[in-house]
């Protein structure tokens, strides 16, 4: 051991042995450190160096079903009329009187305006005092053409007198015809001073009030417009990449479309596909097609947008998940499925479509896998997982 004395004499000597002192220190720290993190902690539990593996990620998950679901085209489409029909007037005159209110249901038949008769009825009497007139005109020269008939041939009269006799009594014929049709044209002009609705349907707005004069076929004045809104019609339009499929399944059957108003898609109104356009549109690329409905209870209004779903048909063991369980990354869409293990494995997959809230998956999971639906976000590959129960969410705590 190094004295007093000794560190005095010999001062390089002592700040040598105080530094090989200080090394061997920090070695013996550094290896107890080692040793420790190797080894375990203060409770002889061994330590991980995986943080992922600290704590399970909770999760709720769902599992992948194999089903039939429909192949369906969904579009917006644009509600119209089953017919329309412009109410307008076949003769002209003072309207005296309308029968109906402004959105008022009407049936085929019911008494919509009324025209001044007066004039037509006067009209019709002087077709028919006319008529009267001639025909007794034409009985007169019949029986004078039967009596000139029987003496011509023994020479009483002249042949020329005869056939004069004859040709007025074919003048008076074509005169009463001329007559019938002047009688039954003035009938129906008097019949079209009472306008009658063509069909079933509701009222629009009226253009023509009592007490004005209306023009015979105004066609720029309709005096009224009457909607058929039972059954009523839904056209839409659809890619032209859907033709193929469209023409092969509408060869098999009637094919189904359902409608829903923005807003309520919860009720879902049905009808049927029932016309398909002559040509696709070159400008849109898409094709036109008219479903119609019963539309009982005029749940759709002519001029509507609604949401259309057309189904092509059903496709048998598709497999699904829902499409909550679906995420989108930098490499497209992905799903976390869980492994025997409980652990998370990343899947990438490729969806058919997406149908009320469940995806069709085409590629990527098979059925009876389970898929995380939520707690995606605290997850990576191989990750630790705790399968929550029915009610619990993601962060443990229970819904409100």
């Amino acid at each position: 051991m190094i004295t007093f004395s000794e560190r005095s004499r010999n001062p390089g000597g002592f700040f040598f042995a105080f530094f090989l002192h200080a090394c061997c220190a920090l070695a013996l720290i550094f290896v107890f450190s080692f040793i420790s993190a190797c080894s375990g902690d203060v409770n002889g539990k061994p330590k991980t160096t995986d943080p992922r593996k600290k704590m399970a990620v909770p999760v709720t998950v769902a599992p992948a079903v194999a089903k039939p679901v429909p192949v369906q085209v969904r579009t917006i489409g644009n509600v119209q009329a089953y017919a329309t029909v412009l109410i307008r007037s076949r003769v002209g005159g003072e309207l005296i009187a309308v029968h109906f209110k402004e959105g008022d249901e009407v049936k085929s038949g019911d008494l919509l305006f009324t025209i001044d008769t007066r004039p037509f009825e006067a009209t019709l009497k002087q077709a028919e005092a006319n008529l009267a007139k001639n025909r007794a005109q034409l009985e007169h020269a019949r029986k004078q053409a039967e009596r000139y008939a029987s003496v011509v041939k023994k020479g009483y009269v002249s042949e020329d007198q005869n056939d004069q006799i004859l040709a007025n009594a074919a003048a008076l014929e074509a005169a009463v015809r001329a007559d019938e049709a002047a009688v039954e044209n003035a009938r129906l002009d008097l019949k079209y001073c009472s306008i009658r609705s063509p069909l079933n349907g509701v009222t629009g707005q009226l253009k023509v009030d009592k007490g004005n004069l209306v023009k015979t076929s105004d066609n720029d004045n309709p005096m009224v417009t009457i909607k058929q809104t039972s059954p009523i019609y839904v056209v839409f339009s659809i890619p032209e990449t859907n033709l193929t499929a469209l023409k092969k399944h509408m060869a098999v059957g009637t094919l189904d479309v359902s409608v829903a108003l923005p807003g309520d898609e919860g009720r879902q109104i049905q009808g049927r596909l029932t016309f398909l356009d002559n040509a696709v549109d070159q400008t849109t690329g898409t094709i036109l097609l008219r479903a119609t409905f019963p539309n009982q209870d005029r749940v759709l209004w002519p001029g509507q947008f609604v949401n259309v779903t057309l189904t092509l048909s059903m496709q048998a063991d598709a497999v699904v998940i829902p499409s909550q369980a679906v995420q989108t990354g930098q490499k497209g869409r992905y799903v976390f499925v869980v492994t025997h293990d409980s652990t998370v494995e990343y899947r990438p997959v490729t969806l058919a479509r997406t149908i009320d809230g469940e995806a069709v998956v085409e590629k990527g999971v098979t059925a009876g896998e389970k898929v995380v639906t939520d707690g995606q976000l605290r997850l990576t590959q191989g990750a630790q997982v705790k399968i929550l129960e029915a009610g619990e969410a993601a962060d443990g705590a229970k819904p409100q």
